[in-house]
C-alpha cells in the first residue's frame, strides 16, 4: 500500500506538474481554435503554419542570439503569419487552387526553415543546442516560464475569441451574408488567421511543427460528432485538448523513452476515434443501429402490406 502511495504521488511531482498545465493549456486554446478550421475546411491551414513558423524561429536566433521563449515564439508567429497571408494573396490573386497554394508555401518555408538550422548548427554557436525541439517537440523540456507564456498568450487568444465571437461565427457559416451587413470579412479573416498562429506557435516546442496541426484538428473533429451547436463544439474541442495534454503527459510519464508530445496525439486521435464509434447520431453504433432498426421497421411494414393485400384478396 505504501509503495502504490509513493508511486502514485511521484507522478504528480513538480516537473510532471509543470508539463502537464502546459500541455493542458495548449489543448484548451488549440481544440477551441481548431473549431474554426475544422468548420472553414481549413484544417491543413495549422500544418501550414506550423511549417512556416520554423524559418521564424531561425531567424529569430540569429537576430538574437538567444533562445528566450518569447522571442522565438514571436519569430514563428511573423513567419506563419506572413505564410498565411501569402497563401490567401495567392488564392485570392491568381488561379491556384487553395490547396495547391498551401502545399508551395508549406513546402517552400519549410524547406527554408530547414536550411537556417543547418547554418544555425554549422556555426558553432553553444546556444544553438535544443533548437531541434521546435521540429519535433519535446514537452519534457517545459519549464514554468514557458507554461506562463503559453497561459498569457492563450488566454488572450481566448479573451479576443470570445469578444469576436458573433462576427466570427458569421464568417465561418455565412459570409455572404456578414459582407452584406457591412462586416469587415477581410479584416475579420486576418483576424481568425492571426489568433490561429498563436495557438500554434505557442505549442510548437511541446507538440512540434510536424504533429502541431493534429493538435489543432483532432480535438475538433472528436467535438463535432457529438454536437451540432457551435457553442458547445467549442467547449467540447477545448476539454478534448486538454485531457488529451494531460492524459499524454501523465502516460509518458510513467515508462522511460516515451516521447510526451506524440503520445498527446494518440490521446487525441484516440477522442477522435471514440468519437466517430461511439457518438450518438454520428457515430459508427449508432448508425448501424439505427439502420438495422429501419431496415426491421421496413420488413414488419411490408409484411403488414402484404397480409392486408391477401386479406383483400381472400
Amino acid at each position: 500500500m505504501l509503495i502504490y502511495i509513493n508511486n502514485l504521488l511521484n507522478y504528480f511531482d513538480y516537473t510532471l506538474l509543470i508539463v502537464a498545465s502546459g500541455a493542458a493549456f495548449l489543448g484548451t486554446v488549440s481544440g477551441a481554435l481548431g473549431t474554426y478550421a475544422v468548420l472553414r475546411r481549413q484544417s491543413l491551414m495549422g500544418d501550414a503554419i506550423s511549417h512556416a513558423a520554423l524559418p521564424g524561429i531561425a531567424i529569430a536566433f540569429l537576430l538574437t542570439g538567444t533562445k528566450i521563449h518569447l522571442l522565438l515564439i514571436l519569430g514563428a508567429a511573423i513567419a506563419g503569419w506572413v505564410g498565411t497571408v501569402i497563401i490567401m494573396a495567392i488564392v485570392r490573386l491568381t488561379r491556384i487552387k487553395y490547396d495547391s497554394a498551401l502545399a508551395l508555401i508549406l513546402s517552400t518555408f519549410f524547406g527554408f526553415g530547414l536550411v537556417l538550422h543547418t547554418l544555425i548548427q554549422r556555426t558553432g554557436n553553444a546556444n544553438q543546442a535544443g533548437l531541434d525541439t521546435f521540429l519535433f517537440g519535446q514537452a519534457a523540456t517545459i519549464l514554468k516560464w514557458d507554461v506562463i507564456t503559453i497561459g498569457i498568450l492563450g488566454g488572450i487568444v481566448l479573451i479576443i475569441m470570445l469578444i469576436f465571437w458573433k462576427e466570427l461565427k458569421l464568417l465561418i457559416f455565412d459570409e455572404g451574408f456578414a459582407a452584406s451587413i457591412g462586416l469587415p470579412i477581410r479584416t475579420l479573416d486576418v483576424l481568425l488567421t492571426s489568433l490561429l498562429v498563436i495557438a500554434i506557435v505557442i505549442g510548437l516546442q511541446a507538440v512540434g511543427a510536424v504533429l502541431m496541426s493534429a493538435m489543432i484538428v483532432a480535438p475538433a473533429v472528436a467535438a463535432r460528432q457529438w454536437t451540432d451547436r457551435f457553442s458547445l463544439m467549442v467547449i467540447l474541442a477545448a476539454i478534448f485538448g486538454a485531457l488529451s495534454g494531460v492524459i499524454g503527459t501523465i502516460i509518458s510519464s510513467t515508462a522511460a523513452h516515451i516521447p510526451t508530445g506524440p503520445t498527446i496525439i494518440l490521446c487525441a486521435t484516440l477522442f477522435v476515434i471514440i468519437s466517430i464509434t461511439l457518438a450518438p447520431n454520428r457515430g459508427l453504433v449508432w448508425n448501424s443501429s439505427r439502420h438495422r432498426r429501419n431496415r426491421r421497421n421496413i420488413g414488419m411494414g411490408s409484411n403488414q402490406l402484404f397480409e392486408q393485400h391477401q386479406q383483400k384478396s381472400d
